[in-house]
């Protein structure tokens, strides 16, 4: 099977759409000899902030001189970013062999009765596969969607992280930041230590309950952990960081946000935990790794003339992060803003929360099927600022809205990172650079 053989086929099992549970994967597992059983695994959970998260311990531990893979979803540009050892994405031949590895399994399964596997689960069985097939120290594996009923929670992890919790995903997950927490400390292992950042009480009530039940030492980032901030650039920030036992002054990432201190301060958090059970970590890792993280689309400054600033705030929470940082680093600035969401996501409260920033507004649709009517956002926007426009075509929006940027104005492009993904693509051709690498 060749790649765009393997894609398509990957792509028509969307068919089975989300169908939550733990059946298939475990069983397609045991048909491939249960490969998640033989590797380490660091599992991260939570709202928002774990792929950044993720980014960050696989960094530091990379730096340690260990061999660490990543899994992440979705991909911005390419479905192998999915698949990273050392942050080296997976050959397109690679995925290739690994389906045509699964889909006798797959078509057994369905011939003997069983569901059949999703997409995601076919890609979580991949992940597995292949890091175990790689003999990788170490696998990042970031949740899908949730947690106890993610394809992702059949491993046995040396540490589960729950960056944070927030309203996301409401029709699968829960109506309640409570009953949202429930899924998402569904990662929690008996005995296997702990670390969140959360910070609303109802959640951390949950996570907290959850761990005395299963035995689970938990780290609170914020309390037991905690950090200063300490000078930024647009370039990135400087923190110091208190931690269980290590006190680190001057710590440097190359993300931008105060919300990317606190995801720091909970791979730091993991990473003691770590240390603490035998992992060989010292403090230049600790720094050069952090120094080292690379995470797209996550207010991502790109060009000078505008400069466009890209961050996927797919949710309310993302989306007051990223007001935030508009106000810390851009307080001056008027702002064109680029926006486009799905229509499952909260938009009358991310549209009240961004759009007031804007001068001007170009709402575009998600090329997804869950765009819903895109256009509805137009109407939400024009309660709060007079110029909204509306253009289908996420390439025409960015275009678009660049044109409409002033001397010294900022284009701010926001939503789904299935819009984002896309628009970031444009921005990056109209710089000249390549989609992949980090924009400036």
């Amino acid at each position: 099977m060749l790649y765009h053989e393997a894609m398509e086929y990957l792509q028509n099992l969307t068919k089975f759409g989300m169908n939550f549970g733990l059946g298939r994967i475990t069983e397609l597992l045991r048909r491939l000899g249960d490969p998640h059983l033989g590797i380490k695994v660091l599992h991260v959970g939570g709202t928002n902030g774990k792929g950044s998260t993720t980014a960050m311990l696989a960094a530091v531990l990379q730096r340690a001189g260990y061999r660490v893979g990543t899994f992440t979803s979705p991909h911005l540009h390419s479905y192998t970013e999915r698949y990273r050892i050392n942050g080296r994405e997976i050959e397109t031949e690679r995925v290739a062999e690994l389906i045509t590895r699964l889909r006798p399994h797959l078509e057994a399964m369905v011939r003997e009765g069983f569901e059949h596997p999703t997409e995601f689960e076919v890609s979580t069985a991949m992940a597995f596969c292949y890091f175990l097939d790689e003999k990788v120290d170490y696998l990042v594996l970031e949740v899908g969607l949730g947690g106890a009923i993610d394809s992702t929670n059949v491993v046995n992890p040396l540490l589960s992280i729950i960056t944070n919790v927030a309203m996301d995903h409401m029709d699968y997950l829960g109506k309640t930041v409570a009953e949202i927490a429930r899924v998402k400390a569904g990662i929690i292992k008996p005995g296997v230590p702990a670390v969140t950042a959360a910070d609303d009480p109802r959640a951390l009530q949950i996570i907290e309950q959850t761990c005395r039940e299963k035995q689970s030492s938990l780290v609170r980032v914020g309390s037991d952990v905690s950090w200063v901030y300490g000078d930024r650039s647009l370039a990135g920030q400087y923190f110091d960081y208190y931690g269980l036992k290590w006190r680190l002054p001057k710590l440097w990432i190359p993300l931008i946000g105060a919300h990317q201190v606190v995801n720091a301060a909970t791979a730091l958090a993991a990473l003691e935990v770590l240390a603490g059970r035998g992992v060989r970590l010292d403090e230049r890792a600790v720094r050069e790794g952090l120094a080292a993280t690379v995470w797209p689309a996550r207010l991502e400054l790109i060009g000078e003339k505008p400069p466009v600033l890209i961050d996927a705030a797919h949710n309310y929470d993302g989306a007051h992060s990223l007001r935030a940082a508009l106000d810390q680093y851009f307080p001056d600035r008027e702002i064109i803003m680029v926006l486009g969401m799905l229509g499952d996501k909260e938009r009358a409260k991310v549209v009240a929360e961004l759009v007031p920033r804007a001068r001007h507004v170009i709402i575009t649709r998600p090329n997804s099927p869950r765009a819903g009517d895109w256009m509805q956002l137009a109407g939400e926007a024009r309660r709060y600022v007079p110029r909204v426009d509306t253009v289908e075509n996420i390439g025409d929006a960015i275009r678009a809205g660049m044109a409409l940027a002033g001397a010294g104005d900022l284009v701010c492009v926001t939503g789904s990172i299935y819009m984002v993904a896309e628009a970031r693509e444009v921005v990056l051709e109209l710089n000249g650079k390549t989609a992949g690498a980090p924009g400036r």
